[in-house]
């Protein structure tokens, strides 16, 4: 489906959507516990619905009632045998491999999209030798048996730290101690902090060591009322519109939350937007912008707004660090680049990043390659361009952020189908 979206502002406030990455390891830990837990809030984006599929697939119950989840545990583990189709998300199929494994259960993984042709080559190098017969051409679809056995486990920290965060979870499970030990620096480690912190409130300890972690055997999740982050990734696209063209203030966020995208508050200050931080809220308003460089290697989700805000900025902006991106639900190097090419500007790739050259954006036709974080940036970009902006795909906001485009109609955004 194609929208189309003109030039305007957005001014107002806005509530910033359940942390998908927050709810993802909260219902992994949910159904790994042996009782019943609440989650709240919970939205059902696409990549939720899968994770929550995925559970009930190993014997999990759920039922959402009001945006509580409500999940019991009880039963995970008790068939041996379960397929699991984890749409179109990355991290459910990274997160339940190992889970599964250990486990014991015979599990056959399939998925949808761009899912299918991801690397996930790592979990037949890794799991072999931990007691678990993967079967893979090193993309879906996969499948595990045998249970997995504790030890040691090596990782290149180049790689999705969603490989660090699926182990991390599975091995607390097992009889004896494990360790993951880095061969390189972890790139995304807020992420595997998220992780770490989530487990802690579900009774589970992780130990931090210089080699990379350290996590005893023989723990188990207990059941827990847990309540979500507001999502900084989702709130970087209202921020990112205040700061192009109006003045809008996301609540619902925090800036003591592990989510490394709360960089965005840091960088639109280096940007030179007008930034204003509150108790649980930020507000940001349109002002004179400046270019600036950008170490993506944290932050990776966010280099598509990242680069829509450096198109309205004074100067050339650099982003480097996000060679990842380019196994994302599309090579989101190239669609950021094309993107913002096809309004008029000026965006250049390199092995991994983009130099933006800030330049009047005119509008045009944007492709939305399937990618949610593409649709919803080029749709931030189209308020401040001299004329209309045609996107496809804009259903693949359902990935993450299924109300988006009413949020931005009611702030002032003027779109139709």
């Amino acid at each position: 489906m194609n929208i189309t979206v003109l030039p305007s502002q957005l001014k107002g406030r806005v509530e910033a959507p359940p942390s998908k990455s927050d709810v993802h390891r909260a219902i992994i830990c949910a159904a790994l516990s042996k009782g019943i837990s609440t989650i709240s809030p919970v939205a059902l984006s696409n990549d939720i619905k899968a994770t929550i599929a995925c559970a009930e697939a190993l014997g999990a119950e759920t039922s959402l009632n009001n945006n509580v989840l409500t999940i019991d545990g009880s039963g995970v583990f008790s068939n041996k045998k379960a397929s699991l189709d984890c749409f179109e998300s990355g991290s459910t199929l990274r997160f339940f491999v190992p889970i599964a494994a250990a486990g014991g259960v015979e599990a056959d993984f399939t998925g949808h999209g761009s899912l299918v042709t991801r690397p996930i080559g790592l979990f037949s190098q890794l799991l072999p030798d931990a007691g678990v017969r993967c079967v893979t051409d090193g993309t879906l679809p996969l499948s595990v048996s045998g249970r997995l056995a504790p030890g040691d486990f090596r990782i290149p920290g180049n790689i999705s730290s969603q490989f660090v965060t699926g182990l991390l979870f599975a091995l607390p499970m097992l009889e004896n101690d494990s360790r993951i030990i880095l061969t390189s620096p972890l790139q995304s480690e807020a992420y595997v902090d998220m992780t770490i912190n989530t487990m802690s409130k579900f009774g589970v300890k992780v130990q931090k060591a210089d080699y990379g972690y350290f996590i005893e055997g023989n723990q188990s999740y207990r059941p827990v009322n847990y309540t979500t982050d507001g999502d900084w990734s989702q709130a970087a696209f209202f921020l990112a519109a205040g700061a192009v063209s109006g003045d809008v203030e996301v609540c619902g966020v925090s800036l003591s939350s592990t989510q490394g995208d709360k960089e965005i508050v840091s960088l639109l200050k280096k940007f030179g937007a007008d930034v204003q931080i509150g108790e649980s809220s930020v507000r940001v308003r349109k002002s004179a912008l400046k270019a600036v460089e950008i170490d993506a290697r944290q932050i990776p989700d966010i280099v598509p707004i990242l680069s829509v805000i450096a198109s309205f900025a004074d100067g050339t902006t650099r982003i480097y660090g996000a060679e990842r991106l380019r196994i994302k639900e599309s090579d989101r190097l190239k669609t950021t680049a094309s993107m913002l090419n096809s309004m008029g500007g000026s965006a250049e790739e390199t092995p991994d990043g983009l130099i933006i050259k800030g330049k009047a954006l005119g509008g045009g036709q944007v492709n939305g390659s399937n990618d949610h974080r593409i649709v919803m940036s080029a749709a931030v970009a189209a308020l401040g361009c001299a004329d209309k902006v045609e996107i496809t795909d804009k259903e693949s906001i359902n990935k993450s952020y299924p109300n988006f485009f009413e949020e931005y109609e009611r702030l002032g955004g003027k779109i139709y189908v």
